[in-house]
Parts: structure tokens; sequence; C-alpha cells
């Protein structure tokens, strides 16, 4: 599926528009393969495929993919682009469901573990 941007919309607007249709209203995502060369990862929403460190505070296309993931895993979120505490605060209970380091940064183990199985929450 292709989205055009049209002037006054901006890449904000489409990367909305893709996201919705990539997201049900129970939280499912679009499966995905990765990009030759790149190692197969069990879940993605194809907005970032890095794993560039991404903060609170953060906004734009690695932030819709930590939104999309963990909406993935059935925590309630708004797929915004926006790194902000309720953001941050789902990212921690990941961190913590996945016995990682709970600092509510997305790092390279965070990335992992989203893109991972497991830690699914229910509600």
């Amino acid at each position: 599926m292709a989205f055009r941007t049209r002037r006054g919309f901006g890449a904000a607007a489409a990367a909305l528009a893709l996201a919705t249709s990539l997201i049900s209203a129970n939280g499912a995502f679009a499966a995905s393969s990765a990009p030759t060369g790149e190692a197969a990862v069990q879940r993605t929403c194809d907005f970032y495929w890095g794993t560039t460190l991404t903060v609170r505070g953060h906004t734009g296309p690695r932030v819709l993919e930590v939104q999309c993931l963990l909406r993935s895993r059935g925590y309630q979120l708004a797929l915004d682009g926006d790194f902000g505490p309720d953001t941050e605060n789902r990212v921690m209970l990941l961190q913590a469901c996945m016995g990682l380091t709970i600092d509510g940064k997305v790092g390279v183990n965070t990335w992992r573990a989203l893109r991972s199985n497991g830690c699914d929450h229910d509600g």
C-alpha cells in the first residue's frame, strides 16, 4: 500500500495514515520481512528498522515504531510519534517484564525485546 503526501500534510500525516492501516483496533501489527542483509525480526511495523537510542522527547518514525510495537503487545498507547511520558511508561513496563534495565530508554536491548516474542500485555 503506497501513501503519497500532499502539500500541507507532510510526512507525519502519511506516517500516521500508514500506522492506522497497519494497526487494527485490537492493536495487531503487520508482519514483514527484514530488508536484505539484515537479521530477520519477528515483529515490525515498518517505520524503522535500526536500533538507535530513542528516548523521551524524540519524535518521528523511530517513536512510531516503538509505539506500534508496544500496541502490538496490547499496551494502550496513542500512536502519535511523540515519545512522551505515556510511551516512556509503557517502555518501562516492557523492560520490567523482559528483565531489562528499567530506564525508559529504547536502546539496543529494548529494541530487541520489542521485536521479539513474549511479555505481551493483557490490558
